[in-house]
């Protein structure tokens, strides 16, 4: 190996490479043609899976389509063309469709296979830099990925071409997405990890206190039994009732300290003289996401939550939407 040169332009070698892809790129957008619209009404009419086949680079790229199909609604799986022929290839079903993936369109791993799939009876649509292969030649669609020059001043290295089949994949993902019109929603339920699926699935009720841990006390009571139930429950404020259960009102720390200005002696107060009348209230089904809204937009840090005749039926605290992940 020789020395390496340290006084190197790296940021024109970066340029270069960048732009190298980029008119890769921009060839492949303008190539895309029927074959792609053919490859997608392939994919809608299957009733299995998508199997994303491919080994190297390519076997790289096919995970990530294969990961980025299925997580926007096209169920899909990656095989591993060495591993398909010892075993794996049990996995691929009659009403399974393949995506295979080679730059070449003669990778040996791969077309070792093709008389397999054409015994499954499998749907076959192949991914290549070279339409006159014989993969491209035994597909029933062939997507067209080919490069003028790979980014490799070589021209040998993997780069031009693992970009444009890696966007490829891309464009038939989202392709795909939008003929199903795929929602947020449908997103979130296979990211449920993700902050977009927290924002998303999180509900109120699947974060609020209830039971014991909701400070309740009716507006006849005296201010101080609202502070005793205040400090057992241990969230700042307590709710306040009428006769039949409804909220009329909540008390706080910050009110208790404005009692003590304006009457001294709170010994005899009661509690409906007293308190907040009404309190921003939510509902069970609202989406977690919303009631930070409701928070931030009213500077508050808790929310009570009611059922349809307004009796509380919990309490939200701003604690625990960040301890959930949702701020």
């Amino acid at each position: 190996m020789t020395t390496p040169d340290t006084n190197h332009d790296f940021l024109a070698s970066a340029r270069r490479t960048l732009l190298l892809e980029q008119n890769a790129l921009q060839d492949l957008c303008e190539r895309l043609d029927e074959p792609f619209t053919r490859a997608c009404q392939h994919i809608l009419q299957c009733s299995g899976r998508v199997v994303v086949i491919g080994v190297g680079k390519s076997g790289h790229v096919g995970r990530k389509t294969a990961a980025t199909l299925a997580s926007t609604g096209t169920p899909s799986f990656f095989v591993h063309a060495g591993e398909a022929s010892h075993g794996d290839l049990g996995m691929v079903v009659r009403n399974d469709l393949v995506l295979a993936m080679s730059n070449s369109g003669e990778t040996a791993e791969l077309t070792a296979l093709l008389p397999l799939f054409k015994r499954l009876g499998t749907t076959m649509i192949a991914m290549t830099g070279n339409p006159s292969s014989s993969l491209a030649r035994h597909a029933d669609v062939h997507l067209d990925a080919s490069v003028a020059q790979e980014a490799c001043p070589l021209n040998l290295a993997p780069t031009s071409s693992t970009t444009a089949a890696l966007a490829l994949g891309d464009a038939l993902a989202i392709a795909l997405l939008e003929a199903r019109r795929f929602s947020p929603e449908d997103f979130a339920l296979s990211h449920p990890g993700g902050t977009l699926g927290k924002r998303l699935l999180l509900r109120v009720e699947d974060l609020m206190h209830t039971g014991d841990e909701l400070p309740v006390i009716r507006q006849e009571a005296l201010l101080s039994e609202a502070l005793v139930e205040m400090t057992r429950k241990g969230h700042g404020f307590t709710c306040i009732t009428d006769d039949a259960g409804r909220l009329v009102g909540i008390y706080t720390d910050g009110d208790l300290r404005r009692t003590i200005d304006r009457h001294g002696d709170v010994r005899q107060l009661i509690i409906k003289d007293v308190m907040t009348p009404g309190g921003r209230t939510i509902e069970a089904q609202t989406l977690a996401a919303e009631a930070v809204r409701v928070m931030e937009d009213h500077r508050i840090t808790a929310l009570v939550v009611v059922n349809d005749q307004h009796h509380p039926t919990g309490l939200l605290k701003m604690h625990d939407l960040l301890r959930s992940g949702i701020v």
